[in-house]
């Protein structure tokens, strides 16, 4: 046993000393990409498992369609990233092959497809990877439900907590296991500055902090207290302390769910409540989201790869909705704002008010491709 004990607490140290170093390096951070200065942008389009390559292609399909004369003259460039595949990384034992990732550090934002994440081993989730390889720390789903006078953002810590070393917990064979959570300074100060800053450049009044600080004392009590003091250099927005529990049922809660605007929560927290968040608005299938970091940005789909659906031979049936909010958020990142705007309205018109052709997920519903060319021609009449 003690020599279980020694290896561990030897493993505990050298995690320990990565993650100092990690937040020396958050430190010295430089700012943001200013994509009007790009001579080109490059978006990348990557496939990933499962119905992801089917969502993927209409998603590229779209995306050329709506910037057809950006292409055209070369201030915009598609690459299509392949390999980012279960049975690639599973092959080379990998969460992102070092060829895969070369490809996509050469792209300024990517379009990623779902991908599939084993349970169990040590074979780390492609999208915790690259939210630590290219430092995507702003996880932002929005959600909206007009009818409902429902207008959320969520603002989730993207690359700490829980999950940045989920797949290096230690273990003493036949005995127990521990993970880790991990909150630092300079992640935590990152992630609530940009609430802060959409909730003011928005005309947001109020940002819910959302822990489990009563009982997380260490991590959640510090985020907790990062967010309230730099929310202090925010006139007239107030910060609103909420445990997660609780507001995973104020989120049902038909009498006050519609007085809560922005939201600020560390990375496991945001990740589950997000897919509720979702399911409120029409379904996991309805909500796109962004991982935003100062020089990448990664837009996907919330939901998994569906590997069902695929076996039941129904994934060209799949709802493309997601990943073409997800598109729009990234034509809206990268300073398209008209293309996006128009994007946005043309999803609306044809999924809440013309509903002329529905995906269901079953053969009683619209082909992924059908769905596809119904927005098409509906932004071509806008």
């Amino acid at each position: 046993m003690e020599k279980h004990i020694d290896s561990a607490v030897e493993q505990f140290r050298t995690l320990l000393t990565e993650q100092i170093a990690r937040q020396q390096r958050m430190e010295k951070e430089s700012g943001a990409t200013d994509f009007s200065k790009l001579s080109k942008i490059v978006i990348g389009i990557c496939g990933g498992d499962g119905i992801g390559p089917i969502i993927s292609s209409q998603a590229e399909r779209l995306l050329r369609f709506i910037l057809k004369d950006e292409v055209a003259s070369g201030k915009v460039e598609l690459r299509t990233i392949e390999g980012l595949t279960i049975e690639n990384r599973v092959a080379k034992n990998k969460a992102i092959p070092d060829d895969v990732l070369a490809e996509i550090k050469a792209c300024n934002v990517l379009l990623k497809g779902p991908t599939t994440t084993l349970k169990g081993g040590t074979l780390e989730s492609a999208n915790v990877a690259m939210r630590r390889e290219l430092d995507l720390y702003a996880n932002v789903r929005p959600v909206c439900i007009p009818e409902e006078n429902i207008d959320w953002t969520f603002f989730r810590e993207n690359t700490e907590g829980e999950y940045v070393l989920g797949s290096r917990g230690v273990e003493i064979p036949d005995t127990l296991a521990f993970d880790f959570k991990v909150t630092t300074n300079a992640g935590t100060e990152r992630i609530a500055r940009s609430a802060f800053e959409y909730a003011k450049a928005n005309g947001k009044k109020k940002v819910a902090i959302v822990t489990k600080a009563n009982i997380m004392k260490k991590t959640d009590g510090k985020f907790s207290e990062i967010c309230h003091r730099i929310a202090k250099e925010y006139e007239g927005i107030e910060a609103e302390e909420w445990y997660i529990d609780i507001m995973t049922a104020n989120l049902v809660n038909e009498r006050i769910r519609s007085d809560f605007e922005v939201f600020l929560l560390p990375n496991l927290y945001g990740d589950i409540i997000t897919d509720e968040a979702a399911q409120i608005q029409g379904g996991v299938g309805t909500a796109g989201s962004a991982n935003i970091g100062d020089k990448y940005a990664m837009f996907e789909a919330i939901h998994g790869s569906a590997p069902r659906m695929i076996e039941a031979g129904l994934g060209d049936y799949a709802n493309p909705t997601s990943l073409f909010k997800a598109a729009e958020m990234l034509l809206r990142h990268i300073g398209f704002i008209d293309k996006a705007n128009l994007l946005g309205k043309a999803i609306a018109i044809c999924t809440e008010e013309e509903k002329r052709i529905v995906v269901t997920g079953y053969t009683d519903g619209a082909t992924c491709k059908e769905f596809s060319d119904y927005l098409m021609e509906t932004i071509e009449k806008l």
